[in-house]
């Protein structure tokens, strides 16, 4: 079996390198951060700001390896990716408790965390179908026609914190197997299980210079934008950091997808299933600590609903809150006290703006780990829209309750919000679902399912306010995404035929 670096393992701090031109590299900064251990303020390691002579590097080694590297047979790159799959399977526990120790999440969900980015990497080995044209013969008398569905050149990734392993595997597995190559800048809050897999990759058989790392903030993300080389850019993340982004690169000529911002609701009917219900709140409001861009944000409760908020409460109260790496832990530590402050700031808000707070987790105290980012599940009725409770991504564990009479009050009450990333409807009635998923003007509705993202067959379809970009990550549109379409129009005389006369218009017979 083929060994991997393991960071938790070494006796001093990581340094986090660079991955350009195949090798793995110690950046010549003088800018450092911290990689902190969301549940013990442990500093695992350091992580540099990479200069801009070792940005363009990367980029300039990305650019060097496109010429060869997309013209490498579909069957090629396609065994890579199995290999590739082959390989996060069997180190995948072990990235996990990297991964468990740099966020801050459970075992159990660092495990869904990089299990959801493998399977885009699967997806990924049937590019042989995927990145097939179309052809249509006859279009005109001797005349057919075709499509060609070739790469950009050098795409870039910028990723967020909360998904470490999924992001990722979402972004670069799809854009090297289409016959790119890559530039990625994880987040510098986790990057170490980024930087695990990336290691794999390797492994697998990415050559030299097909897929590369650079680490830091925003000097890093603006050469991204504005690098002449780069084609495109693919950005997760928080809403002002995304608009930056996609106007930035917009402005020099980039193609981009921006996945931002949400503010996710589920509506809840009288006919639904009781605890499957309340159970599947639960989980989707206070798992992953809300730091989930599809986290269940707001539950509208129509009707006699209502009625149910006491025995809600009551489950949500039963959730362990410990360190990620714990057994039996339900939600961990958010990223950073910096995160923990801000939740705490928006929990205070509903209080002063008038909200009733049914659950309050401010105070919650973890022996053994008093020193941690931790907030306790958090929930709130008698919410209006005004409030910043509901107005803004708390991205912490914190629901906020909204009552309303009828089905159609909560259809309005979701579509006037901004975004639109995802939204949930809990109901035993087909008459009513498919009056909600009309009339929802979501990218993503699940029916009886809270966090409805899509298996990577299908693609990553937020809207409105939580996306700017026309195509998602995975799926069929990433692979639009990352190629552009060539049209061929052709015809073709036998040699006899030596006749024929001029043609002055447009008409192909």
């Amino acid at each position: 079996m083929n060994a991997i670096h393991n960071p938790m393992l070494a006796n001093q701090l990581t340094s986090v390198k660079l991955l350009i031109n195949g090798e793995f590299v110690d950046s010549k900064t003088t800018e450092w951060q911290d990689i902190v251990n969301p549940a013990t303020q442990e500093v695992l390691g350091k992580v540099p700001f990479a200069t801009t002579e070792e940005i363009n590097a990367a980029i300039a080694s990305a650019q060097n390896a496109f010429a060869s590297w997309s013209q490498t047979p579909i069957q090629a790159r396609m065994r890579i990716m199995l290999k590739l799959q082959e390989l996060i399977r069997i180190h995948a526990k072990e990235i996990a408790k990297v991964l468990t120790a740099e966020q801050g999440k459970t075992l159990a969900d660092a495990e869904g965390d990089i299990q959801r980015g493998l399977e885009v990497v699967e997806h990924a080995c049937s590019i042989g179908t995927l990145q097939m044209g179309e052809y249509v013969e006859g279009v005109a008398r001797g005349v057919d026609s075709y499509t060609l569905q070739q790469p950009l050149g050098v795409c870039a990734g910028i990723t967020p914190f909360n998904f470490p392993a999924m992001i990722p595997l979402w972004m670069f597995p799809m854009a090297i197997v289409c016959g790119n190559t890559f530039v990625l800048k994880p987040s510098e809050q986790d990057p170490l299980s980024t930087m695990m897999l990336v290691e794999l990759a390797l492994q697998a058989g990415v050559p030299a210079g097909v897929l590369n790392v650079v680490h830091g903030g925003k000097e890093v993300v603006d050469l991204l934008c504005t690098h002449n080389d780069i084609k495109a850019i693919s950005f997760v993340g928080s809403t002002a950091v995304g608009t930056h982004v996609y106007n930035l690169a917009g402005q020099h000529g980039k193609r981009v997808q921006s996945m931002m911002g949400a503010k996710n609701h589920a509506v809840i009917m009288p006919d639904a299933n009781k605890q499957q219900t309340l159970n599947a709140l639960v989980g989707a409001a206070f798992g992953a600590a809300g730091q989930r861009c599809m986290a269940l944000s707001v539950a509208v409760m129509v009707g006699e609903t209502k009625n149910w908020l006491a025995e809600f409460v009551e489950k949500a109260k039963t959730l362990s809150v410990n360190a990620g790496h714990e057994p039996n832990t339900d939600v961990g530590p958010v990223i950073s006290p910096r995160a923990k402050a801000r939740v705490i700031d928006l929990i205070n808000s509903g209080v002063e703006q008038g909200a009733q707070l049914l659950l309050d987790g401010r105070d919650v105290q973890v022996k053994g780990y008093e020193q941690g980012n931790f907030v306790g599940p958090t929930i709130f009725s008698q919410v209006s829209t005004d409030m910043r409770i509901y107005k803004e991504e708390v991205f912490g564990p914190v629901l906020a309750v909204i009552c309303v009479d009828t089905l159609e009050e909560a259809i309005a009450l979701v579509n006037a919000n901004p975004f639109g990333n995802g939204v949930g409807l809990f109901t035993q009635s087909g008459a009513t679902a498919r009056t909600f998923q009309h009339q929802i003007n979501i990218g993503q509705v699940g029916i009886n399912i809270p966090i409805p993202v899509p298996v990577p067959f299908f693609s990553f379809t937020g809207s409105r306010g939580s996306k700017l970009g026309d195509l998602g990550p995975y799926g069929k549109q990433a692979v639009q995404f990352y190629t552009q379409t060539k049209t061929i129009t052709s015809r073709w005389f036998e040699d006899s035929q030596d006749s024929g006369k001029v043609n002055t218009t447009i008409n192909l017979g």
